[in-house]
C-alpha cells in the first residue's frame, strides 16, 4: 500500500476541493484524511490531504508531475506531496544542557518518534557519552570566534553526506548563520524558554524569580535570520507562585521544554505544519 500526504496552499477560490479530491479519485486514490482551513484575513485556502494508493506501480514522483501539470497551475498551488511510509532524517545540534537530548533519544529509542537519527552534533564534547550509550555518531565541531566559517562548512558537509532533512537545536547555544537556514528553510527547529513578562539574558530563571512571575512558558519555532522570532510551532505554559523557588522554576521550564520541543518535532515529522508569511497552520 502506497501512501501519501499533501499539504498545499493557494487564493481562496471554489471548486477547489472537488478538483483536488476528484484528481486523487480519478488516478485511484483513497483519500483517508482531510482537513481545510481558509485565513479570511488573507483570503488564503489551506489543505492538508492522505491517500491511500493499491496500484502497485504507483510512483509519488509521476504523481507529482500528474499533480503539477494537472492542477498547480490551474489554481496557482503552493504544494509539498511526501511518501508516507518514509522516515524523515533528524541532525540533532546540542551543547551542554542534556535535559532535551535525553528526551528525545528516549522517545526515539521507543519508537515513540517516526524519524532517524544518523548524527548529533555539538559545539562541545560533554554529551559524547549520551550519543554513544544511545549508539548514534556523535561529531564535535567546535566554534570560535576565528573558526566559524570553518566550522559552517564542517555542518553543512555532515548534513548533504548524511542527506538530512531538517535539523532540531536542543538546546544549542550558538546562533546558526544564514547559509544553514537559507539551506534549511522552515527546517531547523528551535526550543526556548517564553516568559510572561519576558526576561533575557544569561539567568533568566533568576530575573523571573526576582519579578515575581505566575506564568512560565516554553516556545519552539523554525529558525530564520532574525533571532527568535521564526514561526512558531508549539508552545505551552506553567503557572508558578511565590513558593516555588528558583530551581523549582529551572525544573518546571526544562520539564516543559522537553514536552514542547518532542511536540513540534511530532507535528513536523508527521507533516501536520504549514508556514504562510512567518505563521503556521496546524493542522490536528
Amino acid at each position: 500500500m502506497n501512501k501519501i500526504t499533501l499539504l498545499m496552499y493557494c487564493k481562496d477560490r471554489s471548486n477547489i476541493i472537488a478538483s483536488v479530491t476528484n484528481f486523487i479519485a480519478n488516478n485511484g486514490g483513497n483519500i483517508v484524511y482531510i482537513d481545510q482551513h481558509v485565513d479570511r484575513e488573507q483570503d488564503i485556502f489551506f489543505m492538508r490531504l492522505e491517500s491511500e494508493f493499491e496500484n502497485k506501480s504507483f510512483s509519488i514522483e509521476g504523481f507529482k508531475d500528474l499533480f503539477k501539470t494537472t492542477l498547480v497551475d490551474q489554481f496557482k498551488i503552493k504544494w509539498r506531496m511526501y511518501a508516507s511510509n518514509r522516515k524523515p532524517k533528524m541532525a540533532l545540534f546540542v551543547s551542554k544542557y542534556d535535559h532535551c537530548l535525553y528526551d528525545i533519544l528516549g522517545r526515539y529509542n521507543s519508537g515513540e518518534l517516526f524519524l532517524e537519527i544518523p548524527f548529533i552534533l555539538s559545539n562541545h564534547n560533554d554529551l559524547k557519552p549520551i550519543a554513544d550509550s544511545f549508539k548514534i555518531p556523535f561529531y564535535h565541531v567546535p566554534i570560535t570566534k576565528d573558526s566559524k566559517r570553518e566550522a559552517e562548512q564542517k555542518q553543512l558537509e555532515l548534513l548533504i553526506n548524511h542527506e538530512i532533512d531538517f535539523i532540531v537545536l536542543a538546546r544549542y547555544m550558538q546562533i546558526v548563520s544564514d547559509t544553514l537556514i537559507s539551506k534549511y528553510p522552515n527546517k531547523i527547529i528551535n526550543i526556548h524558554h517564553s516568559f510572561l513578562p519576558a526576561f533575557v539574558g544569561a539567568k533568566p530563571y533568576h530575573s523571573a524569580y526576582k519579578r515575581g512571575v505566575k506564568i512560565i512558558g516554553a516556545t519552539s519555532h523554525y529558525v530564520t535570520a532574525e533571532l527568535d522570532a521564526g514561526p512558531i510551532i508549539e508552545q505551552d505554559v506553567a503557572r508558578v507562585s511565590h513558593t516555588h523557588s528558583i530551581e523549582d522554576l529551572i525544573a518546571k521550564g526544562r520539564d516543559l521544554e522537553k514536552i514542547v520541543l518532542a511536540n513540534a518535532i511530532k507535528l513536523h515529522t508527521n507533516r501536520k505544519v504549514m508556514v504562510y508569511n512567518n505563521k503556521t497552520v496546524i493542522f490536528s
